[in-house]
């Protein structure tokens, strides 16, 4: 029985993580859930409102994601529930579908997660490229900042179709602001800044909700507070079977690939730097599938989906956390403040909330990243940054994703076209008898061609043209050491310099071919139609045996370039 259960991956990946489980452990792992829950409370509360739902919301979404996706997951270190990034897609989502439309795109997304760790294509969200996720990921910080904007300054604008139409609101009509939203929003942000200065284990943001709430009830001041928080999990306002949109599915198709993209990004990246940090390996495919079942779940309890939070799982690793008991606990924390402190989370302010989001998104940003770049002066990076961020405030995070990504595929093959070399040269002599082998004499007819860089659509013309003037040779030896790869386009250029050769009666060979390109060789026929004959290992051995001579025995076949 025991055999039986460890072919499925997850029974062996907890049976690996509990092996050796122990009561120390059990305390290290109590002590970091304590920690993460009161990281992931005000985060909670604020994503929560700032995905367009509630703030029980968030709750109900950090609890159950700390339980199902961490119990399903392919970490140990895992750490789930609302995120930043996650809201920024969502308040799109809500301005235009409501709550229904979050809960049904979020239940969506789930099956498309599911699908892709089943069907094992988790590693292929790693292709995404580096300048892209910066780029959206200071697009969802600008989101998510502007987002907070009226309940930082204690007003209400109007709805705005998107991110960039609400900023130009605020430039182009006159916002009056209340002093004491601006007041708690501060007290907040400077509770979050300095608090790690004098002890990077105080919650900041956690202090500061408390602090701002304390002020607000002391001095009497009337702004507009979170509200009621129900003392369940299961909310009133949740998704059941019978309110599914069934008809609507398809509208909603869009958004829900845009949370599954996101969620399984964010996801994997997450558990890539845990891994780091830990030394574990992420089966990012169980993790994608139990990242999935959550967000399916989820809905049916009123929450929000959810995704592996970075920060939140960075503290729980470096609280000492060992096994994803530590996202148990947090889970348990989070449930004990919803049974009994529900009423004193009430009383907590928006402003105090938006303080925290703005300071959040202000962290998200990957500033380090942003000044490699810079730093580096490497444009193409930049440009394809610029153009994500741009593109995630102003469309949608899946139009933002393929956008970069088309910018990025553009970019590298420009450089890829322009990274194709060709030279030429004449027998040398003088190198041959450095490399052991003896010419009684060398015909100046024979020339050599390297070939430097991928031969792919890009770059056939600046080989084309290379060998255009290649009539005066009796013998012309490709060699292509330095082609790491080849499409049919550079087959089909190839192929066209072998007949043009030989219609005028000159010999072709190759040397030096790497085992992909002689695998398109073969698969197009071109080997073949060059014989067998004509390929070498390397030029000098082209060389050899195009002028009839031959190495002494004692010598070995080396490659010269």
């Amino acid at each position: 029985m025991k055999a039986a259960l460890t072919r499925f991956p997850l029974f062996a990946i907890w049976q690996r993580e509990f092996a050796d489980y122990s009561w120390a452990i059990f305390q290290r792992d109590l002590l970091a859930g304590l920690t993460v829950g009161a990281v992931a409370l005000p985060l909670a509360l604020a994503f929560g409102v700032a995905s367009g739902a509630t703030a029980a919301a968030g709750l109900v979404t950090a609890i159950l994601s700390g339980i199902l996706i961490a119990g399903l997951g392919g970490a140990s270190y895992q750490i789930s529930g609302p995120t930043g990034a996650m809201s920024a897609v969502l308040i799109v989502l809500a301005q235009r579908y409501g709550l229904p439309g979050i809960w049904v795109a979020g239940m969506l997304a789930g099956i498309f997660l599911v699908l892709l760790g089943v069907f094992r294509l988790g590693r292929y969200i790693a292709f995404i490229p580096s300048p892209v996720i910066t780029g959206f990921t200071s697009g969802i910080a600008l989101i998510i900042a502007i987002g907070q904007i009226d309940n930082f300054l204690g007003v209400q604008t109007p709805k705005a179709d998107n991110s960039l139409a609400k900023l130009l609101y605020y430039v182009t009509h006159l916002v009056v602001p209340d002093w004491h939203a601006l007041a708690l929003g501060g007290i907040v942000m400077a509770t979050m800044l300095l608090a790690p200065r004098i002890n990077k284990s105080i919650p900041g943001s956690l202090v500061g909700l408390i602090f701002a709430a304390i002020v607000a009830v002391v001095a009497g001041w009337q702004v507009p507070i979170i509200g009621d928080i129900p003392r369940t999990i299961l909310l009133d306002n949740r998704l059941t079977l019978g309110s599914i949109p069934w008809g609507a599915l398809t509208d909603l198709l869009p958004a829900a690939i845009s949370i599954a993209a996101l969620g399984g990004i964010e996801s994997l990246l997450c558990g890539a730097v845990g891994a780091t940090m830990t030394g574990k390996p992420l089966d990012s495919n169980q993790e994608l599938i139990g990242q999935g079942i959550g967000n399916i779940v989820i809905p049916f309890f009123g929450g929000v989906p959810a995704t592996a939070a970075i920060a939140r799982t960075s503290v729980g690793v470096k609280s000492g956390g060992l096994t994803r008991m530590m996202s148990f606990v947090h889970a348990g924390v989070l449930l004990l403040s919803v049974l009994v402190l529900a009423p004193l989370i009430g009383r907590i302010p928006m402003a105090a909330l938006a303080g925290v989001l703005l300071v959040t998104a202000w962290r998200m940003n990957e500033w380090e990243a942003i000044r490699f770049f810079t730093r580096s002066r490497l444009k193409h990076a930049l440009i394809g940054m610029l153009v994500t961020m741009i593109a995630t405030v102003a469309l949608d995070l899946t139009q933002a994703i393929l956008i970069g990504i088309a910018i990025s595929a553009l970019i590298y093959l420009r450089q890829s076209a322009g990274s194709m070399g060709v030279t030429s040269e004449p027998v040398d002599p003088t190198r041959l008898r450095q490399i052991g082998y003896r010419l009684l004499t060398t015909d100046p007819a024979v020339h050599i061609y390297y070939l430097t860089g991928p031969l792919f659509f890009g770059s056939v013309n600046t080989v084309l043209e290379a060998f255009k003037n290649a009539g005066d040779w009796r013998a012309l030896i490709i060699s292509m050491r330095g082609v790491p790869l080849i499409d049919a386009m550079g087959i089909q250029a190839l192929e066209q310099i072998v007949e043009t050769e030989r219609h005028r009666g000159a010999q072709v060979c190759f040397s030096s071919l790497q085992p992909a390109v002689r695998e398109m060789f073969a698969r197009t026929g071109l080997l073949a139609k060059v014989g067998e004959e004509n390929i070498y290992w390397s030029a000098d051995q082209a060389i050899v045996a195009l002028h009839g001579n031959s190495m002494p025995a004692e010598q070995s076949a080396v490659g010269s370039e």
